[in-house]
């Protein structure tokens, strides 16, 4: 894929997972936990989300420069988008086939919800309703996909400007 392809893909797909990582933390934000069918503290969840949500959407909108300067990093380096794109792709891919795993999975197996909804945090859509399999691979699945998809990405930048700084 040429740098430029690589570079709109890149902004497109940042953007579009930030702002469902934002949509994700919504219901959670809107329930505080409270009538979850499981009681929790769910404050550091959605800082968590949001936080993700809002790095994803600030780096699909930065300057191009900015974010070369940030990472001492020359403006047309290929390689500017590639490593956390790769890190997106692999936690959203990750993350989609868990999902399709707790909403799949049969009531008797009795998952811990608890970490279901960590893990799959639109799972409470099916702790209250069982969701079709069309919703579930093409609504549910792809926003914990997404959402994941942007923590990846996150944790892929700071890899780069860690790695970048450590070998100066």
């Amino acid at each position: 894929m040429s740098g430029r392809a690589t570079r709109a893909t890149s902004r497109i797909a940042f953007f579009l997972c930030g702002l469902i990582s934002l949509f994700t933390a919504f219901p959670f934000l809107m329930l505080r936990g409270a009538e979850l069918p499981v009681q929790s503290e769910w404050v550091l969840f959605v800082a968590i989300l949001a936080l993700v949500g809002l790095f994803s959407v600030t780096l699909a909108v930065l300057p191009r420069s900015w974010i070369a300067k940030a990472y001492k990093k020359d403006r047309d380096d290929e390689r500017l988008f590639v490593g956390p794109l790769k890190w997106l792709g692999s936690f959203a891919a990750v993350s989609y086939l868990l999902a399709l795993v707790a909403y799949l999975a049969p009531h008797r197996w009795n998952l811990d919800p608890q970490l279901m909804l960590l893990l799959c945090p639109l799972y409470f859509v099916r702790m209250t309703f069982d969701p079709s399999r069309v919703i579930t691979f093409f609504l549910l699945a792809p926003m914990n996909a997404a959402a994941y998809g942007s923590l990846g990405l996150t944790l892929g930048f700071a890899r780069s400007a860690f790695r970048k700084r450590t070998s100066s």
